[in-house]
C-alpha cells in the first residue's frame, strides 16, 4: 500500500515565496526615497530601481515559460530562488560600494531581482496547486498564498520606511535588515525544496510552434487591447502608491516613516478588495467589475489632483517617535492621500478582470497569451518611471494625470475593446 506523501513543508515554504514575491518587488518602489536622498536624484531617477526590477518580465516573461516546460516546476523553482539570492545580495553589496557605483550595483541588484520574480510567478501558482493536491483543496492553498501575498505588500513600505526614519538622511545601509530577511527566507527555501521530492507534472506540448501561436494570438482585437491593459494595469497599480510615498516623505510634516505607513495602508485595501472581489466573483460579471472599479478610481484620481493638499485628514498609521519608539495612531497627511489610499480598493479586482476578458474566447492560444501577459508586467515599473519624470517637471499632484489616463484606457476597455470580434478565428 502507497503511503501518501507529507508536503506540509513545501507548502509552507511555497507560500512564504508568494510573499517573496511581493516583499522583493514592493521594495523597489520605497527604495527611491533612499536613492533620492543618498544620491541626491530626481523622482525619476529614483524610481529606476522599480523600472529596472519590473523590466525583467519585458525580458523573461516568454522564456520563463519555456524554461519551465523544458526542466520542470522544481528546476525552474530552484533556479528562481537561487537567482532571486543573488540578486538581494548584489542589492545588499551596493550599500558597500563607493558613492560614485553605488546606485548602478543596486540597479544590477534589482535587474536581477526582477528575473526571479518572474521565475517565482511563473512556477509558484501551479507548484502550490500540484502540492495541495489539486481541486479544492489546491484552490484554497492558492488563496492562502495570494493572501500572504497581499499582506507582504502591506508590510514592506511601511517597514521600509520604519527603517529609513527621516528621509533626507536615508541610506542603502537602513534597509540591510530586509535583505538579510530576504536572502535567509530564499536560502531556506532552496534548502527545503532541494531535500523534497515533490510531484513533478508533465508541461504539455503545443502541437504548434510557438511562432505560429503567437502570430495567430495577436489577430484578436480585443486580446491585444487586454495585453495593453494589463501593462497599464500593473502600472497605474504600483504607480499610484509609489509615487504617492516619495511626495508624503518630501513633506516635513509627514516624514518616511508614516509615508511608508500610508503605502501600506493601500495595499491592505488590495488585499480587502480582493477578498470581497472573490465573494461576489461568482454572481458579477468581470465586464461589470472593471468598468466600476475603473470608473471610481478615475474619479478618486481626480479627486486627488484637485483637492487642496493643505486640507488634512487623520489616517491610522505606524509612527516613529524621536526615539526611535514605534506606535500605531493616526497622522495628519493630506486629503490626496487619503483618496489615493482608496484607489488600491479599484485596483484590487482588475488583474483578474482584464486577464479574463482578455482570454475569452482563445481557445489554444491561451498558454501562449499567458506568457505574453507575464511580458507585458512591464508596466509597472515604466508607467511609474513615467510618472515621476511629470512629477519632476509639473510636480507631484500634476502627475497623476498620468494615472488618470490609465484609468481611462481600462474603463475603455471594459465598455468597448473586450468584446471579441475576432470569432470567426479557428481556436481547437
Amino acid at each position: 500500500m502507497e503511503t501518501k506523501k507529507n508536503y506540509a513543508l513545501p507548502i509552507l515554504m511555497m507560500i512564504l515565496l508568494f510573499g517573496m514575491i511581493s516583499f522583493v518587488t514592493n521594495l523597489a518602489a520605497p527604495m527611491g526615497v533612499v536613492l533620492k536622498s543618498q544620491f541626491g536624484v530626481s523622482n525619476a531617477m529614483g524610481l529606476l530601481g522599480n523600472m529596472a526590477n519590473f523590466i525583467a518580465y519585458a525580458v523573461m516573461g516568454i522564456p520563463g515559460g519555456i524554461l519551465l516546460q523544458r526542466v520542470g516546476y522544481k528546476k525552474t523553482a530552484l533556479l528562481a530562488i537561487a537567482i532571486g539570492f543573488v540578486g538581494v545580495l548584489i542589492q545588499y553589496l551596493s550599500g558597500h560600494a563607493g558613492q560614485s557605483s553605488a546606485m548602478m550595483v543596486y540597479l544590477l541588484g534589482a535587474f536581477v531581482a526582477g528575473f526571479s520574480m518572474t521565475l517565482l510567478n511563473t512556477v509558484v501558482n501551479p507548484m502550490l496547486n500540484i502540492l495541495g493536491g489539486g481541486g479544492n483543496k489546491g484552490n484554497q492553498l492558492l488563496q492562502i498564498g495570494g493572501s500572504f501575498n497581499s499582506l507582504m505588500a502591506t508590510f514592506t513600505p511601511a517597514f521600509v520606511g520604519i527603517l529609513i526614519g527621516e528621509a533626507s538622511k536615508a541610506r542603502i545601509t537602513d534597509i540591510f535588515p530586509i535583505m538579510y530577511i530576504a536572502m535567509g527566507v530564499f536560502a531556506l527555501v532552496f534548502i527545503v525544496l532541494w531535500a523534497f521530492s515533490i510531484p513533478e507534472p508533465h508541461a504539455e506540448r503545443a502541437s504548434e510552434a510557438i511562432g505560429n501561436l503567437m502570430s495567430g494570438v495577436i489577430k484578436f482585437r480585443h486580446f491585444v487591447f487586454g495585453a495593453i491593459g494589463i501593462f497599464v494595469y500593473v502600472g497605474v497599480e504600483v504607480g499610484t502608491p509609489a509615487t504617492m510615498n516619495l511626495w508624503l516623505s518630501d513633506l516635513p510634516s509627514v516624514g518616511a516613516t508614516i509615508a511608508g505607513s500610508v503605502a501600506g495602508t493601500y495595499w491592505f485595501l488590495m488585499l480587502i478588495g480582493r477578498l470581497c472581489g472573490g465573494a461576489v466573483g461568482a454572481k458579477v460579471s468581470s465586464k461589470t467589475m472593471l468598468t466600476v472599479g475603473s470608473m471610481i478610481a478615475s474619479c478618486l484620481i481626480l479627486a486627488a489632483i484637485f483637492s487642496p493638499s493643505s486640507i488634512l485628514v487623520s489616517l491610522p498609521v505606524f509612527k516613529s517617535s524621536a526615539t526611535g519608539a514605534l506606535s500605531f495612531g493616526l497622522a495628519q497627511v493630506p486629503i490626496n492621500a487619503m483618496f489615493l489610499v482608496l484607489v488600491g480598493l479599484c485596483t484590487s479586482i482588475m488583474w483578474g478582470g482584464i486577464f479574463n476578458l482578455a482570454v475569452e474566447g482563445l481557445g489554444k492560444f491561451v498558454p501562449v497569451a499567458s506568457g505574453i501577459f507575464m511580458t507585458m508586467v512591464c508596466g509597472g515599473g515604466i508607467i511609474p518611471w513615467v510618472q515621476g519624470l511629470v512629477a519632476d517637471a509639473t510636480g507631484y499632484q500634476l502627475s497623476y494625470w498620468v494615472m488618470f489616463a490609465g484609468f481611462a484606457y481600462l474603463l475603455f476597455y471594459a465598455l468597448i475593446g473586450s468584446k471579441n470580434v475576432n470569432k470567426d478565428i479557428k481556436v481547437d
